[in-house]
């Protein structure tokens, strides 16, 4: 692999400068764009980003830009713009992007058009798209501590690339051809963690926390069955993974808003509030949609949303759930 690979990162958050940090101390030469003025100054002038990944210091090769013309002229496109934004921040950019190979960190499912980062992406562009996924908590690999993930697209052979670019001795990089799982997993665990945030706020324990895991997984095979997706996809990385590691961690900013959910604080207050973004606040609203769209019963989802969306006390939407008609497991 050629050192000398130019690469953008798209998006200056904590997992877009994570990656794009792990990859310029590989050698390569990467820039990242950041919307906020702030954060790229920090990182150009004091290889900083105390904004969204504070306390880490970054490879003083990294470069940052607020131009994002100039950062689209690479030859690999690492997407990692949040999924509401990424259509508004791209579309009138697509020219630059047809000869890069495109790479998505992004989880979630798009308002209105219920389509996953991959296909928002393809929409712009009209090539393949591939994604990672999996139970990456961004600082944490920041600060070079053991983790896996998956890289899932169409092609092996370009797989295999971006497997190679991306491997480090503490980050290891499986591949997998199962696109709409691997997102579908990325997308509804979010959702699932505002959920295990409320129970731990109300103090609800340890059952209640592996019940809430073992339906909320449920949630996610049943959509993603119906979208085409692979079923041992679930059991992998970037679908039991990623749930466990985003139910159980006040790292978590999903996680973290149904905390204080739980606590009492307005949902949509709290949300307004919160310089970074929690992808399963608008994830939530997109699947209630989807599900009544598909004819899917997604409980565990459809009670976050009416908390978030609808003003009701998690204590009435966890005995919703408890007082459902009673069936079979599976």
């Amino acid at each position: 692999m050629r050192e000398n690979l130019k690469i953008s990162v798209l998006g200056a958050g904590a997992w877009g400068t994570t990656i794009a940090n792990l990859l310029s101390e590989k050698g390569f030469k990467v820039t990242i764009w950041a919307k906020e003025r702030e954060v790229a100054k920090n990182i150009n002038e004091r290889s900083e980003n105390n904004i969204f990944l504070k306390g880490i210091r970054l490879s003083k090769n990294l470069k940052a830009s607020n131009d994002l013309k100039e950062a689209l002229s690479s030859e690999i496109i690492i997407n990692a713009i949040p999924t509401q934004y990424i259509r508004t921040a791209l579309k009138k950019y697509s020219r630059y992007l047809k000869d890069a190979y495109i790479l998505s960190l992004s989880k979630g499912i798009e308002l209105n058009t219920f389509e996953r980062p991959s296909e928002i992406l393809s929409d712009i562009t009209g090539k393949d798209i591939y994604v990672l996924s999996g139970p990456n908590f961004a600082v944490e690999i920041a600060r070079k501590k053991p983790a896996a993930t998956t890289i899932a697209g169409k092609d092996h052979k370009t797989r295999k690339m971006f497997q190679e670019i991306l491997s480090t001795d503490y980050f290891r990089v499986y591949e997998n051809d199962d696109i709409i799982g691997t997102e579908i997993g990325g997308a509804i665990k979010n959702v699932v963690a505002i959920a295990a945030g409320m129970s731990d706020a109300l103090n609800l324990g340890y059952n209640t926390k592996a019940a809430l895991i073992t339906r909320g997984l449920n949630e996610i095979r049943k959509l993603g069955k119906k979208l085409g997706a692979k079923d041992i996809t679930f059991l992998g990385l970037s679908g039991i993974g990623d749930l466990i590691l985003t139910c159980n961690s006040s790292i978590s900013r999903n996680y973290s808003v149904g905390y204080k959910i739980g606590e009492g604080v307005n949902p949509l207050k709290l949300i307004s509030s919160m310089k970074q973004v929690a992808e399963g606040v608008k994830t939530a609203k997109a699947l209630n949609k989807l599900t009544q769209k598909l004819s899917i019963e997604m409980p565990i989802s459809r009670e976050v949303y009416l908390v978030i969306y609808k003003n009701k006390k998690p204590q009435k939407a966890l005995k919703s759930l408890m007082t459902r008609t009673l069936k079979s497991e599976f």
